[in-house]
């Protein structure tokens, strides 16, 4: 797959998109890096540690967040995407659900579309992809979780964002798919898409799991978001194990190490 102007070997390896949220209310590290030299040291950092895409995030999904204007999100995500593009040869990601957004992030230099509504939110969206010609993460989400079959239906759910992007004209080797562990289920939901990755497989696209920090973590281990860095690496090798292409973490170094020690030993089977 490719991203930007780099390759990923989707197929045998597992990447780190790292976050970089420029949000003064992120559920995790809300505030810490929206001012921009703040921002560029978080990211040289990340990248040092071995992050190899950088998603910028310029509203916060927490529970109960609060619907920001598309314009307010430009200027948070656009100053600091021309920023890292300027200073380092990275891919870059902007985590946004808004077409409006996506536009005005690609133009100053993103690579990738991260939408966590998979499509379905906004319907301009497919097309703004489809038009720049850039990669996608599509995430698969619900706005209650109902479901009487969960697994099953995750997976009719993410055929429909499939069709959407075809229908686009959004190439097969620029999507990826994520899970949406955290958006739309249960916690035993979100437990069952992490164990059920493998089925995911089945859909033949790269596979990105997200569970940095996440309340599945904090409600098994019962333990606040500055806590997670031990129960996220265990979903990190597991990702590993189910055949994940990317995972997306805050702590990238400790994710390089737990990838790295996975991979080592998968090689041996």
């Amino acid at each position: 797959m490719k991203i930007g102007s780099r390759v990923f070997d989707t197929e045998n390896q597992t990447y780190i998109m790292g976050i970089l949220n420029v949000t003064p209310d992120s559920f995790s590290d809300g505030g810490k890096w929206n001012k921009k030299d703040a921002a560029l040291k978080h990211t040289e950092e990340m990248i040092l540690e071995g992050a190899d895409i950088i998603d910028i995030g310029g509203e916060s999904t927490r529970a109960g967040y609060t619907l920001l204007p598309d314009q307010e999100e430009i200027e948070r995500v656009v100053p600091v995407i021309e920023m890292v593009k300027k200073n380092f040869d990275i891919p870059i990601s902007v985590d946004t659900y808004k077409s409006a957004v996506a536009e005005a992030s690609v133009k100053a230099g993103a690579d990738l579309v991260n939408d966590i509504w998979g499509l379905k939110y906004d319907q301009k969206m497919a097309d703004v992809i489809a038009k720049n010609q850039v990669a996608c993460c599509l995430m698969h989400n619900r706005k209650e979780a109902n479901y009487k079959n969960f697994i099953d239906e995750m997976m009719d759910d993410l055929r429909e964002t499939i069709a959407i992007a075809k229908k686009a004209g959004i190439p097969d080797d620029k999507i990826m798919l994520d899970p949406g562990v955290g958006f739309g289920k249960t916690y035993e939901q979100n437990l069952e898409a992490i164990c059920h990755l493998e089925k995911m497989k089945e859909l033949s696209y790269p596979i990105l799991l997200g569970t940095s920090r996440k309340s599945v973590i904090g409600l098994t281990l019962d333990l606040p978001s500055s806590e997670r860095v031990e129960g996220t690496l265990v979903t990190t090798v597991f990702g590993v194990q189910k055949g994940a292409a990317f995972v997306r973490v805050h702590d990238v170094k400790e994710n390089k190490r737990a990838i790295s020690m996975t991979q080592a030993i998968l090689r041996q089977r």
